[in-house]
């Protein structure tokens, strides 16, 4: 089942205020650590897009893209972490 047109208006207007307001973190943000949060939440709504796209255009290997998008956004933050506190 393909979502309607108005439904799918909506997640993609969702998504891109999303987006933006993150976007406007990671510029904005006064320390390291609102950064690298701001980039996990692009992250994330890159993964929730992706399946998205999956469901819309009926791809199950988008979500397999997902899963490993997600698992290497993980070791990303988790290295961005330890960096910004100093251990790496």
């Amino acid at each position: 089942m393909i979502c309607p047109i108005s439904l799918c208006a909506v997640f993609i207007g969702i998504i891109a205020v999303a987006t933006f307001l993150s976007i406007v973190r990671a510029i904005k943000g006064p320390t390291g650590a609102d950064r690298l949060v701001a980039l996990d939440v692009m992250t994330n709504i890159t993964i929730v897009l992706l399946v998205l796209l999956g469901y819309y255009f009926q791809r199950f290997i988008y979500l397999d893209i997902a899963l490993v998008y997600g698992i290497l956004s993980f070791v990303g933050v988790i290295a961005g972490a330890r960096y910004l506190e100093g251990g790496l």
